[in-house]
């Protein structure tokens, strides 16, 4: 009988190639080339059984051996599994997302943010007070030029501030974006910042981003970014 001597070294060497694969995707599930796994996935079935064919019946593969190879060859097979079902999950995730967004659109919402639009002679930004404050108030335009400030005293809880777009001297400034900024301090002079929030319209939303982003009042945010969702008029 003829006996073929290089299968078993050119199988160790596939396990090897194998075990390798098999190790980075235990690492990195997304970073794996699943056409690679596959071809190795292929290879390794078809020169196991060429090895189990060919063997020298007077010395065998080792059994150890053999179960080793087996084990690799179930590794492999699972990884392949467990990538179309990261990808399936991560295709119904996208989806959901979608679908979240696109019941935002008419919604009034608050989202983090400084940057307001003034139109009709209204602007308005919503903060939380932690605890008392004096606090300073600036508007500045889209240029950067500061057009209103002002000192006031805030009590604790969510508060609104709504500009009719005059400036210090009284004069009525075009309709547009405004970004406004508050610096407080407490009642032992510690100064703390207060984030700000704007309210807006959802107007659209991009679902070929990912996430997928709302435009509001001109501006994208993502979903992550709202805060409340606000009944009109309220």
């Amino acid at each position: 009988m003829a006996v073929t001597s290089t299968i078993p070294a050119v199988t160790s060497s596939v396990s090897a190639a194998v075990t390798n694969n098999a190790n980075s995707a235990a690492t990195s599930t997304t970073g794996v080339d699943k056409n690679t796994l596959a071809s190795n996935f292929q290879t390794f079935l078809t020169l196991l059984t060429t090895q189990l064919k060919n063997q020298n019946p007077l010395d065998p593969l080792d059994t150890n051996q053999f179960t080793q190879q087996l084990v690799q060859f179930a590794q492999v097979e699972q990884q392949l599994k467990q990538n179309e079902q990261l990808a399936t999950l991560i295709s119904i995730e996208k989806t959901a997302q979608a679908t979240t967004a696109l019941a935002f659109v008419g919604q009034t919402v608050a989202v983090d943010g400084q940057t307001a639009a003034l139109k009709d002679n209204v602007a308005t930004w919503s903060f939380q007070v932690p605890k008392p404050v004096n606090a300073t108030v600036a508007i500045k335009s889209s240029t950067g030029q500061t057009v209103y400030s002002g000192s006031f005293t805030l009590s604790p809880g969510l508060q609104n501030f709504v500009w009719d777009g005059r400036d210090n001297n009284g004069i009525k400034w075009p309709d547009g974006n405004y970004t406004l900024s508050i610096s407080g301090k407490d009642a032992s002079g510690q100064t703390m910042a207060i984030p700000t929030e704007v309210q807006g319209v959802v107007d659209s939303v991009d679902l070929m981003k990912s996430p997928p982003v709302l435009s509001i009042g001109g501006q994208t945010f993502t979903l992550d970014k709202i805060k409340r969702v606000v009944r009109p008029g309220a």
